[in-house]
């Protein structure tokens, strides 16, 4: 039996769209915060993930809920 090594890509994904990966250096909260200076709604979002398919990684920001500006 031999033992093979498989590179594993990471995906980011924010509101349908695939976001490149700076690098392998960068966490996944460091990459929304980079993310944020482009999307500002991405200072609040969460991490999810990652969901592992085959070789890949995949992270997803997601929004915090709630209404923005309500007063209750």
């Amino acid at each position: 039996m031999s033992i093979s090594i498989a590179t594993v890509i990471r995906e980011f994904v924010y509101n349908g769209m695939n976001l490149l990966d700076p690098g392998p250096a960068f966490t996944p909260d460091q990459i929304r915060d980079l993310y944020s200076a482009q999307y500002p709604e991405l200072t609040t979002a969460a991490v999810d993930g990652p969901e592992i398919k085959d070789t890949v990684m995949r992270y997803t920001f997601v929004r915090a809920a709630g209404a923005k500006g309500s007063h209750a």
